[in-house]
């Protein structure tokens, strides 16, 4: 039977030291393919694939050096990797001995980091230790050099890159006023840190503590939708989800856009109405209201949808699609929804708009129209619109003018 330590690895050719030079999306590919292979071993040999993700987390950073991680790309993909990886290792039925080898690999992987692109590693200390008795045994290597970097001489105070494996081992070995006595020596708040204090705290029961240590975290440098969510957590815990949304939904939810918001609060807070997640949310957006048209589309609040369109200006091809996508299911809908991206364009809003946006926009809103039976009320609608037009140079009307009759 071939040892788990002499598996041939796809992906150990591939991360060879500086194997990527600078270009980020070969790097970004490689190590999305090598994440696959070991999932992929670890469901055959639990332990197998664990030995793979210690292995490829022990080659990333060399193998990373000279790429170009300006875009953040790259960290990006490194942190997706390890967020996969380390349930991996944890999970795996290892006996001690191997299960302190890893350790010590990653360690060591983590104290040759240089750029750094495995910073994240020591996070999950804790959890790869497994045991609180293993855990305590790395908290014990640990902790002086942390005093020590901590201390009350500024001459001596510098970055140990141990101080979250410390937290995270000390948390899972349950040393939990450690943890805060640990914290009362840094020289200041950064919630890199203060977060191991409210999940200390909440460890020990203490929730509302946890909360009022974690909103005294705020401050010029901190992470306000990481203390949010680390709040709301804590409130949706305990059974308090009212709570838990009333004060931190709306900021702990925050995604890239204004529907991947309103999805992650709606899929989270369930017994809330659709309605009610909206109206809150086009409040904390005072002057934005046009930006929450596709939030209220997407769970059938069509008056809404078309009242938030028209307050402020909204995305004119946004508006478009939706007209095109209803035409049919929801014809009336389209047709205010298509006037209403006319009605921007005519204002001279939307983003390197050219002359098929403007006809895409007149021949969705003129199907829906001939769908709900109001065709040439609409078509008059838009001819008035567009003969009103006196932004810029008249750019619909030049599009339009002649299907309209106003050339």
């Amino acid at each position: 039977m071939r040892s788990r330590t002499n598996h041939k690895w796809t992906f150990r050719a591939r991360f060879r030291k500086n194997a990527f030079g600078w270009r980020s999306q070969p790097a970004i590919k490689r190590i999305k393919e090598a994440v696959s292979e070991i999932k992929k071993a670890a469901r055959k040999d639990p332990v197998m694939g664990a030995e793979g993700a210690v292995l490829l987390l022990e080659k990333l950073s060399p193998a990373l050096e000279q790429v170009d991680s300006s875009s953040g790309a790259i960290g990006t993909a490194v942190n997706n990797a390890i967020n996969t990886l380390v349930p991996i290792i944890a999970k795996a039925p290892a006996d001690d001995d191997l299960r302190g080898k890893w350790l010590e690999r990653l360690w060591d992987a983590i104290q040759e980091d240089r750029i750094p692109y495995i910073e994240l590693l020591p996070d999950y200390w804790g959890e790869l230790c497994v045991t609180p008795e293993r855990a305590s045994y790395w908290a014990d290597e640990f902790i002086d050099m942390v005093r020590f970097v901590w201390g009350p001489d500024p001459e001596f105070r510098g970055y140990f890159n141990g101080t979250t494996a410390c937290l995270s081992a000390l948390l899972k070995a349950g040393r939990n006023n450690e943890i805060i006595e640990l914290l009362e020596l840094a020289p200041y708040k950064s919630w890199d840190y203060q977060e191991w204090g409210v999940k200390a705290l909440a460890a020990m029961g203490k929730k509302a503590e946890a909360i009022r240590y974690a909103e005294d975290s705020r401050g010029l440098n901190d992470n306000p939708i990481a203390i949010a969510r680390a709040c709301e957590e804590i409130l949706f815990s305990s059974g308090m989800a009212e709570e838990a949304y009333n004060r931190y939904a709306i900021e702990a939810n925050q995604k890239t856009t204004y529907l991947a918001t309103f999805r992650a609060i709606a899929k989270k807070y369930p017994h809330k109405e659709a309605s009610d997640i909206l109206r809150d949310l086009v409040a904390s957006t005072p002057g934005d209201e046009g930006k929450w048209f596709a939030a209220a589309k997407s769970v059938g609040l069509y008056s809404e949808a078309i009242e938030l369109a028209n307050r402020t200006p909204c995305d004119p091809r946004t508006l478009t699609r939706a007209a095109r996508d209803m035409e049919v299911i929801e014809p009336r809908f389209a047709v205010e929804a298509g006037m209403a991206a006319l009605r921007w364009l005519v204002d001279g809003y939307g983003y390197d708009i050219t002359g098929m946006d403007v006809w895409a926009a007149y021949n969705h809103t003129m199907k829906a129209a001939e769908n709900a039976g109001v065709k040439t009320e609409t078509f008059e609608c838009i001819r008035k619109l567009v003969a009103g037009e006196v932004s810029g140079d008249r750019f619909v009307t030049r599009v339009l003018g002649r299907k309209l009759g106003l050339n």
